[in-house]
């Protein structure tokens, strides 16, 4: 009775090949034709069998039609070569091990749900020059008077970047986005917001990203947007949230955690970036997923972009696409490595203008990274420098360029990636 698998009662008897290559010299012309028919009848189980296979596990149909049309010509022909010849017997062999061996290890690939690991590159689509540009015009708004530590404008800044927190599919810190503190007589808000990894580590450990969101304010009616200083900064720690969301929306996870800190009152001594750590040492940040209190020596990295949207500076006179990244240490390469293999192309310092003194004095005495080398921690701090404009009114929303601030985003979460 012929079967699904089976087109004919003949061809569902056992099959006997001989693989003796004296076989070839011994056997009848009739033994000869039997080897023949049993050998097409095989092919034509093996390709029923392959089908059916390939509609259930539902393979990407290019694949399908690429690796069946080649089974039915090999089929085809094979039924049609005259194998009275011992090549043409020992082909035969050949080539029905190596589908038999093709179709074990697709059913081995499809049972064990072997996947493609998505690439970093797919999380790109979900920023825009446009996008990066309307924030960062928001954020330097008259309505917010510059988002002075304390005033009503950072708080209502401080509220926006929770929310664009919770779309970007971060997890809030015992349940709330805001963390206060005291800075003279004014209070200050860090705004936190958490991505789990892979939690399989026996000891968790993370990766803290930070842009600092206040600026000067108005000061003696003076209105201080803040665009490069540090809203572009913020711009760039959100999209990079974003990105690392869309790679978990498409199945990726990562070997270390991520904690996201849009830090306050940089501009009053880096109190926000103390209270940070303060919170750390006395043990008062903990793990959103399993309630475990973060401590310092799990804290694997810590990462400031702050002043990142300007091209006023450049590293090298013809090149305005540039990113200057400091105190990178061990994990330089893995930047170059993200920069070439990605095709960026920025041009990369990983000194303050070639001046050692100055790189130290940046990376250690000023801005939230000195809070963080002060306690031990490493600091690796991405920047496109001081210009003309930095801490002055003229720091406005049109005097960044959003493409290469793009690009280093870009570059930001792909290194990330690599150190993750």
């Amino acid at each position: 009775m012929a079967s699904e698998y089976f087109p004919s009662e003949r061809a569902a008897r056992p099959l006997k090949l001989n693989t003796s290559l004296s076989y070839c010299a011994l056997e009848t012309k009739a033994e000869h034709k039997r080897i023949n028919r049993d050998s097409t009848d095989l092919f034509i189980q093996t390709y029923f069998a392959l089908k059916q296979e390939y509609s259930k596990n539902k393979l990407p149909v290019l694949r399908q039609i690429i690796f069946l049309a080649s089974l039915k010509f090999l089929i085809l022909s094979f039924a049609k070569i005259n194998i009275y010849r011992a090549l043409k017997t020992i082909l035969s062999k050949i080539f029905i091990f190596i589908i038999l061996a093709v179709a074990t290890v697709e059913a081995y690939a499809q049972h064990t749900s072997v996947r493609m690991v998505p690439s970093g590159t797919n999380a790109e689509k979900v920023i825009t020059s446009d996008n990066i540009r309307m924030q960062v015009e928001f954020l330097t708004d008259t309505t917010f008077k510059g988002r002075a530590t304390g005033s009503r404008g950072a708080a209502e800044v401080a509220l926006w970047i929770s929310r664009r927190y919770e779309s970007a599919g971060l997890t809030p810190f015992g349940g709330t986005w805001s963390r206060s503190f005291k800075v003279g007589d004014v209070v200050g808000r860090n705004i936190l917001g958490f991505l789990p990894g892979k939690r399989e580590a026996s000891k968790e450990m993370y990766v803290i990203v930070c842009a600092h969101y206040d600026s000067h304010g108005i000061i003696d009616g003076n209105f201080y947007p803040g665009a490069d200083n540090n809203a572009s900064g913020v711009a760039a720690m959100l999209s990079v949230a974003e990105m690392f969301n869309r790679m978990k929306q498409l199945g990726r996870s990562y070997g270390k955690n991520l904690i996201f800190v849009a830090t306050d009152a940089k501009e009053q001594n880096s109190a926000g970036a103390e209270a940070l750590m303060e919170d750390i040492k006395n043990g008062n940040l903990k793990d959103p997923v399993n309630g475990e209190t973060i401590t310092i020596d799990r804290i694997h990295s810590t990462v400031v972009l702050d002043i990142l949207g300007s091209t006023l500076a450049p590293i090298h006179k013809d090149r305005k696409d540039f990113l200057i990244m400091l105190s990178g240490g061990q994990y330089t390469f893995d930047l170059t490595r993200a920069n070439e293999g990605k095709g960026l192309g920025l041009d990369i310092a990983t000194s303050y203008y070639g001046s050692k003194s100055f790189t130290e004095m940046f990376h250690s005495r000023f801005g939230d990274q000195k809070i963080f080398v002060q306690n031990g921690l490493t600091c690796v701090v991405f920047t496109s420098g001081i210009t003309m404009l930095t801490n002055k009114t003229g720091d406005t929303a049109d005097t960044l360029d959003y493409d290469v601030l793009r690009k280093r985003i870009f570059l930001i979460f792909h290194w990330l990636e690599k150190i993750l």
